[in-house]
């Protein structure tokens, strides 16, 4: 069971909830980060889409000379390889992974259920999505990058899950070298994840959250 809180925002007023899109923030933010993007994505109005913003727990961090903030994992070191603690990663994405159980007990099939990540939450969606025993229906990855990809115990069943991975040219804080060898690793893994760039720093825009708006569409499509 997960023990995170969580906002919850359906995506139109519909009578049927048909999908779920579980959404984790970044460092230092919480669940209400991402809610005013949902009606920018402009989902179809015919079905309602619950969206799932947890806020991750607080903990010292190390980077930020160990003071306490909404984290999902340490980060020791701002260096090329991102030292970060990957033990409080995977206990993250477990939390994530029961998240996910939560929604399947709810009557959403896992191939309806979406990971979306920014920076730190981005790192444990691809923890826990690959990881997870159930085809999920794809994962979105914003300014992130993957820092369990030698470890990860990639579930057969996600081989070709849709990925959505964006990122900002201008990044100061995850550089995009670290957003294409994330999709690098992924590709190693025989996925066949999605890479656009924005000229941006650590956020987002406009146009990648239209981007985002549409690939949810093609992927519920299915």
């Amino acid at each position: 069971m997960s023990d995170l809180p969580v906002i919850e925002l359906l995506s139109a007023e519909a009578a049927e909830v048909d999908a779920s899109v579980i959404w984790l923030h970044g460092l230092g933010a919480d669940g209400n980060d991402f809610v005013p993007v949902v009606p920018q994505l402009k989902l179809a109005a015919d079905y309602a889409v619950r969206f799932v913003f947890p806020t991750a727990p607080s903990v010292p961090v190390t980077i930020n000379n160990g003071y306490v903030m909404p984290a999902w994992y340490d980060i020791l070191r701002l260096d090329n390889v991102r030292s970060i603690d990957e033990a409080g990663l995977r206990q993250s994405a477990s939390k994530v992974q029961a998240l996910i159980r939560r929604e399947l007990d709810r009557g959403i099939d896992s191939e309806r259920i979406l990971l979306a990540g920014f920076s730190q939450g981005g790192a444990v969606c691809f923890e826990a999505g690959l990881s997870f025993g159930q085809r999920l229906g794809g994962i979105i990855a914003l300014s992130t990058y993957f820092p369990t990809a030698d470890s990860v115990a990639m579930q057969p069943v996600q081989q070709g899950i849709p990925i959505l991975v964006c990122h900002g040219l201008m990044d100061p804080m995850v550089p995009e070298f670290l957003g294409r060898a994330a999709v690098e690793s992924l590709g190693g893994m025989g996925l066949t994840p999605e890479y656009d760039t924005y000229p941006m720093a650590h956020e987002v825009c406009m146009p990648e959250i239209e981007r985002v708006g549409g690939w949810i569409r093609t992927v519920l499509s299915h």
